[in-house]
């Protein structure tokens, strides 16, 4: 669509399982932040479910190989999120669980439903799942340290008002794809040279990582997210 600034992607998060993660959807969604070339972004889930995190089913499927390419999937899309250099805007519509938040923690501004019954957070240490460090590096760039901490150590799923008091959303709305709209709008009419330069500056050093870091954290984690203790724990999950 066009507004006034100028026009805007609108890139849509639809997948099975409330918009899960999976491998599809982790690459397509990257490869249409590839294709709107620096234009302004909305990013919302389809139906009533902004991402219900990653695709477990399809996590407890996987081995070290396909571990380790899935990981990367999931890597590659928060990286080309949080450096995209222009606006970006998630109306998070609802559920925003794991790896649904961090898709909208990785935007520049994150509408949240005002919806009582919905629910954001970072759950995964409660499955026994580590975030890689460059995650937690992008975590505490966007929320406060003591908001970080009850976050990510209290693995809780929040209310949308003990959201925003976090930080893991920047408004609550009722109607939070059109207040998204407004924002991007009046984003996508500044001067988008400046925006991006000063974007990068403040984003730099989040997702950089040597190679030497990204194989010691793989080899730490791939055995623990194949191992027959998670794959009991996601079965169990999965089966409530």
């Amino acid at each position: 669509y066009e507004p006034a600034g100028g026009p805007v992607v609108e890139i849509v998060l639809d997948g099975p399982g409330k918009n899960a993660l999976g491998t599809q959807l982790l690459v397509s969604t990257r490869e249409a932040l590839d294709a709107a070339g620096g234009r302004p972004v909305l990013l919302r889930g389809e139906g009533d479910s902004f991402s219900a995190g990653l695709d477990l089913r399809e996590v407890a499927s996987l081995d070290p190989k396909g571990m380790t390419r899935f990981l990367g999937d999931l890597a590659a899309l928060l990286a080309t999120l949080w450096r995209y250099p222009g606006p970006t805007v998630a109306a998070v519509n609802g559920h925003a669980i794991a790896g649904g938040c961090l898709v909208a923690l990785a935007c520049d501004v994150a509408v949240g439903t005002s919806a009582p019954k919905a629910r954001i957070g970072l759950n995964e240490g409660a499955l026994d799942l580590r975030f890689p460090p460059t995650v937690l590096r992008m975590v505490r760039a966007r929320l406060t340290p003591s908001a970080a901490s009850e976050v990510l150590l209290g693995a809780g799923l929040h209310t949308p008002a003990d959201a925003l008091r976090l930080g893991l959303v920047d408004r609550l709305a009722e109607d939070p794809v059109a207040v998204a709209r407004e924002i991007l709008a009046v984003r996508a009419a500044l001067p988008s040279g400046a925006y991006a330069a000063t974007k990068a500056s403040l984003r730099t050093g989040v997702f950089e990582e040597s190679p030497e870091d990204a194989h010691r954290f793989l080899a730490d984690v791939i055995p623990v997210w194949t191992g027959d203790a998670l794959r009991a724990r996601l079965a169990a999950f999965l089966g409530r």
